[in-house]
């Protein structure tokens, strides 16, 4: 494997194709605590980041031992993603439908367990990227997925300011359009996956 000009160039272009989930959750993020700092925006899209560096990194690891197995996993991978954004999903939205009348804006942060699931259900599909990287030699697979990474870093930024700026327009319906927001994601990435 060279390190040449298209191994770049295909890391990134993974990197944005793997970052549009968590592009998406981190707009809903931002626009559920739109007073959010910047350090907090920098806490939350570095947990994406790692989740999509780490996820290339199992797939990779998996086709070099355990195969056999990964392969059999692969067809759950949409059902878990489904599943964890519909319910982070539904409980924002029933929130937000209970408190609808009420300013939550100091009551919306984001729990850390949250932004794990979420972390985790906006990444599972890198697992099937160790497929796509599965001839490079470790240290490419590792900087592939590095790549990745700060791919991914730098475009929830980008969702996190879009849905704070959003977000502050919409006082109390964040929490609302929030929910409806993510389990559209689990919907999408599970119809994606399981159809085409």
């Amino acid at each position: 494997m060279n390190w040449n000009f298209m191994f770049f160039v295909n890391s990134i272009l993974l990197g944005f194709g793997l970052a549009m989930d968590a592009f998406s959750v981190s707009m809903t993020n931002g626009l559920n605590e739109p007073k959010m700092k910047v350090l907090r925006m920098s806490m939350i899209a570095g947990v994406y980041a790692l989740f999509q560096f780490i996820m290339p990194m199992i797939g990779w690891i998996c086709i070099h031992t355990i195969v056999v197995y990964f392969q059999s996993f692969d067809k759950f991978i949409p059902w878990i993603a489904l599943i964890l954004l519909v319910y982070i999903g539904g409980k924002m939205l029933i929130e937000g439908i209970k408190n609808k009348d009420e300013d939550k804006e100091n009551d919306r942060k984001l729990p850390f367990a949250t932004l794990i699931i979420q972390g985790i259900a906006t990444s599972i599909d890198a697992l099937s990227v160790g497929f796509t990287i599965a001839d490079y030699k470790l240290l490419a697979a590792i900087l592939a997925s590095l790549i990745i990474a700060i791919v991914t870093y730098g475009i929830c930024m980008i969702g996190l300011v879009i849905g704070k700026k959003i977000g502050t327009k919409l006082s109390n319906k964040a929490s609302i359009l929030g929910g409806l927001i993510l389990i559209g994601i689990g919907i999408e990435i599970f119809v994606k996956n399981i159809f085409f």
